[in-house]
């Protein structure tokens, strides 16, 4: 998943790294992938005086190793004698955790409905449509972990699978409580009667826009979607209903 979800990112956020690099000269045949669409985001010391370089090319990460005279390059993964990836640990620092946290801010700064304590050691955030069946069976099955002040997940409501989910989204959002609106909406299995907000607010429905422009860029299709920090603090995603026996790899162990 983690990997799934990288390769959709790099291209929102190349350009922030790009400004690192501009001012840093290249070696020539370091310019000569660049020419060919590679994007250089960061550079770190390599073994036997070579220089490394994180990059970006159709959306995956990849190092590249330059000789030290410059004048030569090689791409890929790079091990040592015992067989240890070299490569994993400046990709993950050049490019997917300065990318992850850029996600993360993301998301928090999006408009959700929390469902669980703000005290609560893990966060999901998990894009949810009101008549996504789905939805509702992901919040059933994790009532253990959000009752027991584990885990909060927050909501990012969106609109798109009838043509009353706007309307039902921005009825959530425009309520005075919309936690207690969401839990009673959810324990009904979408039955409660929740009056759908028609015309919808031109502020709630940009709400409603952004949410759904951020689940584009993100290359989620499907609701729902999960965006969560696993045990080794990767960011991965999760689209439609995770399996029983992932659930306490997303939510983590209840004992």
């Amino acid at each position: 998943m983690f990997v799934g979800i990288m390769r959709s990112l790099l291209a929102l956020y190349l350009f922030s790294f790009q400004l690192v690099m501009a001012s840093e000269p290249l070696p020539a045949a370091i310019q000569a992938f660049e020419k060919q669409g590679m994007h250089i985001i960061g550079r770190f010391d390599a073994p036997n005086g070579m220089q490394g370089y994180a990059a970006e090319y159709q959306k995956q990460g990849i190092t590249l190793y330059s000789s030290r005279d410059g004048k030569f390059v090689l791409s890929g993964y790079l091990y040592d004698a015992k067989g240890n990836n070299l490569s994993l640990k400046p990709l993950n620092e050049l490019v997917y955790s300065p990318m992850a946290k850029q996600v993360w801010t993301k998301l928090q700064k999006s408009t959700w409905i929390a469902d669980g304590q703000d005290n609560a050691p893990k966060i999901i955030y998990m894009f949810s449509d009101p008549n996504c069946p789905y939805c509702n069976r992901f919040w059933q099955q994790a009532r253990p972990w959000v009752e027991g002040g584990k885990v909060q997940i927050r909501h990012i409501l969106v609109g798109i699978l009838s043509h009353d989910s706007p309307a039902k989204a921005a009825a959530l959002f425009n309520m005075k409580d919309p936690s207690k609106g969401l839990q009673e909406y959810e324990e009904s299995k979408g039955k409660n009667g929740l009056k759908p907000l028609d015309p919808i607010p031109s502020a709630i429905q940009k709400k409603l826009d952004d949410n759904q422009l951020l689940m584009d860029e993100l290359g989620s299709v499907a609701t729902p979607t999960l965006l969560y920090f696993d045990d080794t603090g990767r960011l991965q995603q999760q689209q439609g209903m995770p399996k029983p026996d992932e659930l306490n790899q997303i939510l983590g162990k209840l004992n």
